[in-house]
C-alpha cells in the first residue's frame, strides 16, 4: 500500500463557535483506497495563515510522504520530526505533524480492520469520562458572549454548573480570570488585580455549593499569570478542592510552574502548549504538574502521546488530554483514552456534538457524562467531503473584516 494524495481543509465553525473559529484538517489517500483523517491544533497560531496551511500540507506530502507505506507510521513520523525540526521543534511544525500521524494510524486501523485502541494494545475502558467548559450554551450566541460569565456572572457560573451535572457530566471548567486576546496587551504573565482574587474565590466557592461533591472543578489560567500570583490564587481557592489548577504560569518554564506545584496541594496541570516526548520529559523531571495534557492535534499525534502516557505512568502522573479543536482531536483522543493505563478525564467541547454533527458522517456517542469508544476501524470519525467543502474560509470571513 502507498500513500498517493493528501488533501487540505480548512473550516469555518458555526456560532457560538465551540472549539475554535477555524478547524484545520487532511485526508491522506492510498491506491488501495484507504482514507485516513488527521487535524492540527491550532488555538490562535494559524488564524490568518489559512492559505499557508494548504501549502505546507501539500508540500510535505510530497516531499516526504508520497509513495510511502502508511503502515509504517513510526518511522515516518520520525522522519517528519527529524526534517522538519531539525530536533527542535516548535507547535506549529509538530502541529503539521500531528495531523498527518493521526491519519497514518487512522488508515493502519483500516487496513487491519479495527480500532486502533487495539493497536496501541487494545482498549481498557469502555467509557471515557469527560469534562466541558462552563458555556452559557442557552441564553450566548458567540465564543466571547459564551464565556464571558466567566468573569462578569459568578452566580450564572454556578446556574450552568449545576445543569451541567444535571445532564452527566462529572468534572467541569471555567478560566476566572481577564484573557488578552492574541495581538492585544498584556501580554502574559501579569499579576492580577485584588477584585480578580475575590472574583475568582467567589465564583470557583458557588460553583462548589452548586455541585457538591458530584463533580470536580477544573480552573484554567492559560498561563497567562506570574508564579508569585498563582500561588496567592492557589491559596484563596485551596478549600474548594478543585482537581487541578491548569497552566497557573506561561508553560515555557518548568522550574517556575514546579515551585508552584510545590507550594500548593491543588494538582497542577498543564500540556496543552507543549510537543513531543521531550518537553514533557523536561515537565515531568522538575516535578511540574500531576495531570499531564498533551494536545493530540499538537503533541506530535498518537504515536507521541501513547509514549507521553507511558513517559508520565513511570511518573505517576495521570493524563487528562486536552481538546480544543474539531473531531479528528477529540476522536484521536478517545483512541489513545481507551487505551492508557493512567487516564484521568477527557475535556469535550460540551457533548463533542454541535458543530461537529455538521461535518461527520457518524457522530460520537456521549451518555451520561462518557463518550462511548466506537467500535468502527480507524480513529473511528469520517468527515463528510461535501459539509467540508461547504464550509471552507478563513478567519478574515469569520471576522467580517
Amino acid at each position: 500500500m502507498k500513500l498517493t494524495n493528501v488533501t487540505p481543509y480548512v473550516v469555518k465553525t458555526d456560532p457560538p463557535n465551540l472549539g475554535g473559529f477555524l478547524w484545520f484538517f487532511l485526508k491522506l489517500e492510498t491506491d488501495e483506497g484507504i482514507v485516513g483523517w488527521g487535524e492540527t491544533a491550532v488555538l490562535f497560531s494559524l488564524y490568518g495563515l489559512e492559505e499557508g496551511y494548504r501549502k505546507m500540507v501539500e508540500n510535505i506530502f510530497n516531499i516526504y510522504l508520497k509513495g510511502k507505506n502508511p503502515i509504517d507510521r513510526e518511522p515516518l513520523n520520525h522522519i517528519l520530526y527529524s526534517s522538519l525540526t531539525a530536533q527542535h521543534p516548535d507547535y506549529i511544525t509538530v502541529g503539521l505533524i500531528s495531523a498527518f500521524d493521526i491519519a497514518l494510524w487512522d488508515i493502519c486501523g483500516k487496513y487491519y480492520n479495527t480500532p486502533v485502541y487495539n493497536l496501541l494494545g487494545g482498549k481498557i475502558r469502555d467509557k471515557i469520562r469527560t469534562y466541558t467548559y462552563l458555556f452559557n450554551l442557552e441564553e450566548k450566541g458567540s465564543l466571547i458572549d459564551a464565556t464571558s460569565d466567566w468573569v462578569k456572572n459568578p452566580v450564572k457560573l454556578a446556574e450552568i454548573a449545576a445543569k451541567r451535572v444535571e445532564e452527566g457530566f462529572t468534572g467541569v471548567k471555567l478560566d476566572p480570570l481577564h484573557q488578552a486576546m492574541p495581538g492585544q496587551l498584556p501580554v502574559a504573565p501579569w499579576e492580577i488585580t485584588p477584585a480578580e482574587y475575590d472574583y475568582a474565590e467567589q465564583a470557583i466557592g458557588l460553583i462548589r455549593e452548586a455541585v457538591g461533591n458530584k463533580a470536580d472543578i477544573c480552573i484554567g489560567t492559560h498561563g497567562q499569570i506570574t508564579p508569585a500570583t498563582a500561588r496567592r490564587l492557589a491559596k484563596r481557592i485551596e478549600k474548594y478542592d478543585p482537581l487541578w489548577l491548569e497552566e497557573p504560569c506561561p508553560p515555557e518554564n518548568f522550574k517556575e510552574m514546579a515551585r508552584i506545584a510545590k507550594s500548593t496541594s491543588i494538582p497542577i496541570a498543564t500540556g496543552e502548549r507543549l510537543v513531543t516526548i521531550h518537553d514533557f520529559q523536561k515537565l515531568f523531571e522538575e516535578g511540574a504538574c500531576a495531570i499531564a495534557q498533551p494536545d493530540l492535534g499538537s503533541c506530535g499525534g498518537i504515536t507521541a502521546c501513547k509514549k507521553i502516557a507511558t513517559l508520565a505512568e513511570a511518573h505517576y502522573v495521570n493524563m487528562a488530554p486536552h481538546v480544543w479543536g474539531g473531531p479528528i482531536i477529540t476522536a484521536a483522543a478517545v483512541q489513545i483514552s481507551a487505551n492508557i493505563s493512567n487516564f484521568l478525564i477527557l475535556e469535550s467541547i460540551y457533548k463533542s456534538r454541535h458543530f461537529f454533527d455538521k461535518i461527520v458522517k457518524e457522530p460520537f456517542e456521549w451518555e451520561d457524562g462518557y463518550i462511548i469508544p466506537s467500535e468502527r476501524p480507524g480513529i473511528g470519525i469520517e468527515l463528510d467531503e461535501e459539509k467540508l467543502e461547504m464550509y471552507k474560509g478563513t478567519i478574515a470571513e469569520v471576522l467580517g473584516i
